[in-house]
């Protein structure tokens, strides 16, 4: 098998270490392969696509999309590094607004899997990142949503002084006053 799957500590979201074949003409590897994906209790059918690029001290996040449309997202940074964060928000989990991160980055060549139902940003700790993300769900704007990105009570420690953030993410409620539809099924 050419992953290395490691769950965190908040249930679902899952690290993956592709393996990385290399010789003198560079290297190969193979970043997404459904069998090897569910065999590791990752069995999504991804229909989209997406790739950015940002700056140092840029901040994405926090975004989800409600259900029916609620995305669950592979993460990887193929140029720079990023501290990628997921946040569970699914009410009455025992791990509710609970996060974990992972550093991302062209030397580590690590993927993060996050399911649907939670909160995912990122911070740009390199010059310049490239990060792209496969999803569950298309892109639904009336089912787009977001958690401000300092939430005090989510407390995430971003390391990144001064972050430059857009102005729609600046917008974002609290995760108390979120717009949430997930349940936690146990």
């Amino acid at each position: 098998m050419p992953f290395t799957f490691k769950k965190l500590s908040v249930p679902g979201i899952i690290l993956v270490e592709p393996k990385l074949f290399g010789d003198a003409r560079g290297f190969f590897m193979e970043t997404y392969k459904y069998s090897d994906f569910a065999q590791a209790g990752i069995k999504e059918n991804f229909v989209q696509d997406n790739y950015s690029r940002s700056g140092r001290g840029v901040l994405r996040g926090l975004h989800y999309q409600k259900n029916p449309h609620a995305q669950g997202k592979l993460v990887q940074c193929l140029r720079g590094r990023i501290f990628d964060v997921a946040v569970d928000i699914r009410k009455d989990s025992p791990t509710f607004g609970r996060w974990v991160h992972a550093e991302l980055s062209e030397e580590n060549n690590l993927m993060l899997y996050v399911p649907p139902a939670f909160a995912h940003g990122f911070a740009v700790l390199s010059e310049s990142a490239d990060v792209t993300y496969k999803c569950t769900k298309e892109y639904s704007p009336e089912s787009d949503r977001g958690i401000i990105w300092n939430d005090p009570d989510i407390k995430i420690a971003w390391p990144v002084g001064d972050p430059v953030i857009s102005e729609k993410d600046m917008k974002h409620p609290l995760l108390k006053e979120a717009d949430i539809n997930f349940e936690y099924a146990g």
